[in-house]
């Protein structure tokens, strides 16, 4: 097994000096409790890249990892089950030493499977070791319906019967994805797609730390911790958790989604793509300001509110994240035909969010073609409550004032920053609000982004009309 030269010559590589420098065979479960127990001394998290799960799932998550118990995470789509699942190989020692050759991590000290215990047996203290990086001690399996005991446990192989073995050699059996993630981490996700009768073959895992393979009499006793992943049984009708299998599971943890907009913000910006562009030209960037990314969020946290969406389907976080991109690059778009390098999204650009919504989002209606108005009327209303916490109505009279005295104007894709930045020399009461939006900067992208999402904000809360047409829209006084 290759090993990299970072650090790779002073590790032992027989089974003498194994011995000899001390290493420390250990369960795969106190492995993990020790580094979670230094990490939470220590008061870091248990891994990064997980938000808004600090007082809720990860209290539960440390007690099962420190009481080592398999655990099955339960929640709907898109709230990071498998990445904390995959995340737990960090809990590992970053080395771990098996007996070479070994298609189940054997243990140098306890090998089980009958190739290693005839190489121990044979070669003694000069048993060859190879060592395994952390990250090939995790298993993972999507539970589909077609899933098989072989697949999961193992079968006997018909190549290895070809080759001269008797049926009864232990050496013909073809290892699973379950012994083949001895002394490490096994994951399956959806685990109520997997048929009942192959749930069934996980008891002993589970209970007795063992598989049987078809008709051998063998006990492979395997250390391992189960890890699964499951959506609440009255979100899916493909299949269900059989009792015996889902009380051997130490803990259940219930996940949920962000229960904040700054939350859901946070992931959405960690994970969107940014969309900064190099061209012949020089680089394009785009920016989204607070205030519209607060708007993509505050719509997905409208859309798990509302009656009109499905709640057993869930609305993932991958919404805002897809909304945050298309955003993005329906700005780009827009600033790439007006011939302009520095772009900032605004709120035309919010007519991307549809597409992008659609296949995220299952609309509850009983009319037909019902879904492009239910999500448009999610859209307005996320933009009408950012509106109402980000612009002080105070700064907003004069500018009704001004248009209800013939201000008028014209927005739309077609319309440049510049143009629509213009607005606040000829509208001054939009400077105030303006300003505020900006943080004082007076780019025309900037500036020309918090024009439009005043103007929208004011008439979505009834004080301007606005007529729409196709692309293109004008404000005007209601008078």
């Amino acid at each position: 097994m290759a090993q990299p030269s970072d650090g790779a010559d002073e590790r032992p590589t027989t089974l003498g000096a194994l011995r000899a420098s001390g290493w420390v065979s250990r369960p795969i479960k106190q492995e993990i409790r020790e580094h979670a127990i230094a990490r939470v001394s220590a008061g870091e998290p248990l891994f990064a890249g997980v938000s808004g799960y600090a007082d809720t799932v990860m209290p539960q998550l440390e007690n099962a990892l420190l009481a080592g118990h398999d655990v099955i995470f339960l929640g709907e789509r898109g709230q990071a089950k498998t990445r904390m699942i995959r995340s737990l190989t960090g809990l590992l020692d970053e080395w771990m030493p098996i007996v070479a050759g070994s298609e189940i991590n054997d243990d140098p000290y306890a090998p089980v499977s009958r190739h290693a215990i005839n190489l121990v047996d044979e070669l003694g203290e000069g048993t060859p070791i190879d060592w395994v990086h952390r990250d090939r001690r995790y298993g993972e399996k999507l539970a589909t319906p077609d899933t098989s005991i072989a697949d999961l446990i193992g079968e006997v192989d018909p190549i290895k019967v070809a080759e001269g073995r008797y049926l009864s050699d232990e050496l013909t059996l073809h290892y699973g994805l379950v012994p083949r993630t001895n002394r490490g981490i096994f994951a399956i996700n959806e685990l109520p797609d997997l048929a009942e009768r192959i749930q069934v073959g996980l008891l002993n895992v589970l209970e007795e730390r063992d598989v049987q393979i078809r008709g051998y009499k063998i006990r492979l006793p395997l250390d391992v911790i189960l890890v699964a992943s499951a959506n609440p049984e009255d979100y899916t009708n493909r299949g269900r958790l059989i009792t015996p299998l889902k009380d051997r599971f130490g803990s259940q943890i219930r996940t949920h989604y962000p229960l904040d907009v700054p939350t859901e913000m946070e992931i959405m910006r960690a994970e969107a793509v940014p969309l900064d562009v190099e061209t012949p030209d020089g680089q394009i960037s785009v920016t989204v300001p607070e205030y519209l990314g607060e708007v993509v969020a505050t719509f997905s946290h409208l859309a798990r509110a509302s009656n009109q969406v499905n709640q057993r389907s869930g609305v993932s976080v991958r919404l805002s994240v897809s909304n945050y991109e298309a955003l993005s690059a329906n700005a780009l778009r827009r600033g790439l035909k007006a011939g302009e390098r520095t772009i900032t999204a605004r709120v035309d650009d919010l007519d991307a969010l549809p597409a992008s919504s659609q296949g995220k989002i299952e609309i509850e209606s009983l009319e037909e073609g019902r879904e492009g108005f239910i999500l448009d009327t999610l859209i307005k209303g996320a933009v009408l409550t950012v509106f109402k916490e980000a612009v002080d109505p105070g700064q907003t009279r004069a500018v009704v004032d001004a248009f209800e005295e013939g201000a008028i104007a014209h927005t739309g894709e077609e319309v440049s920053s510049d143009e629509l930045a213009r607005l606040i020399g000829e509208v001054d009461a939009l400077r105030d609000p303006v300003m505020a939006l900006t943080g004082g900067d007076e780019s025309p992208a900037a500036v020309a982004a918090a024009v439009g999402f005043v103007l929208e904000g004011l008439h979505l809360s009834k004080r301007l009309n606005k007529d729409s047409s196709g692309p293109s829209a004008t404000y005007r006084g209601r008078v």
